[in-house]
């Protein structure tokens, strides 16, 4: 079998097992929901049925796993394809979806919104502002440093999101301990306890948005992972496609985390997941990382809300994953290369 039909099975089988990962997620937790019910309450917002579900099982379907199962989805999807792009338009493997000081932003706005009292939908509204706004910080001071753009652009990154987490920590110190500093702390380790519709529907338009560029742009990725001067030749601008990648990734990834606080490792180790399935060719990493991002993330968030009575915040469990894979990742000769 050629590679190319191999890939292409692969991606299909990833959307086939993220279809099953949602219908098996919406059905399990504290409230058990039968594939019947489930099945009828989603049919009635079709055709009219007869009504053979109570209504605190439409409820909590509709209302609480719903939107979850979505966000869940949209963030794991968005920061493994923000991780892929980065590692191409960097070539470093190393290079995650905060390496331009997106989540560090994020991280600031939502603490300095939470600090005076804002609502919900103005802490994602300020988490979503200011990591963008850290990302167009890191941009123009790289233009101003000179030299080579990529390490300018990583440097840079470092940087401003060393200053934007020295402010996170005043504001976590001048916090009130009782209300406030809970608040920050929780948001800072990842969940998505609490959904939303309304967080689906902020999120949805930048991170279409972002995503659609980073998949018809595929095969300049892969252009330009093999340098400057390659592309050049093969009539390929590097800095143009490097510019928007940079912009479509930073996009996706501001507005994940605006809605589900700092989850690291996805972004990270999904993209070489999906590598070791499909090969370093873009035209099939890029769906396969998509679709790998959003089962890892959708799993993942199952266990945060059963494994125990209290939810675990899904920055602790990504990082009990991802943190031992990478110890295997870089002791194995030639794998990060």
């Amino acid at each position: 079998m050629k590679q190319s039909n191999r890939n292409t099975i692969i991606v299909l089988s990833l959307g086939i097992f993220l279809i099953i990962a949602i219908v098996v997620s919406f059905q399990i937790g504290r409230y058990n929901i039968p594939i019947k019910d489930l099945l009828g309450v989603f049919m009635s917002k079709i055709y009219p049925l007869h009504q053979f579900w109570p209504d605190k099982m439409e409820t909590v379907l509709l209302n609480i796993r719903l939107p979850r199962i979505i966000l869940a989805c949209l963030v794991g999807c968005c920061l493994s394809a923000a991780g892929a792009a980065y590692q191409g338009v960097f070539q470093n493997p190393m290079a995650a979806p905060d390496i331009l000081g997106a989540s560090a932003g994020a991280a600031f706005g939502a603490a300095l919104a939470i600090l005076h009292y804002g609502s919900s939908i103005m802490i994602t509204f300020s988490a979503f502002g200011f990591s963008l706004l850290t990302v167009v910080l890191v941009y123009f001071i790289s233009k101003k440093a000179g030299g080579k753009s990529i390490l300018g652009l990583i440097l840079s990154g470092i940087m401003v999101s060393s200053l934007f987490s020295a402010g996170t920590s005043f504001i976590k110190l001048v916090a009130d301990p009782n209300d406030q500093l809970p608040a920050i702390t929780y948001w800072l380790m990842g969940s998505l306890a609490g959904a939303k519709n309304s967080d689906i529907k902020f999120v949805i338009i930048p991170m279409v948005i972002g995503l659609i560029p980073l998949i018809l742009l595929r095969w300049r990725m892969n252009v330009i992972t093999m340098g400057d001067e390659e592309a050049r030749t093969m009539g390929v601008n590097s800095n143009r496609v490097r510019l928007i990648v940079i912009v479509c990734a930073s996009l996706i990834t501001a507005a994940s985390v605006s809605v589900s606080g700092t989850i690291g490792w996805v972004g990270l180790v999904i993209p070489h997941l999906a590598r070791k399935l499909v090969g370093n060719n873009y035209k099939h990493l890029m769906p396969a990382t998509m679709l790998f991002g959003a089962i890892f993330l959708l799993i993942v968030d199952n266990v945060s809300r059963n494994l125990f009575t209290t939810e675990i915040p899904l920055g602790i469990l990504t990082a009990f994953i991802g943190a031992p894979f990478f110890i295997y990742l870089i002791t194995r000769k030639g794998e990060l290369c």
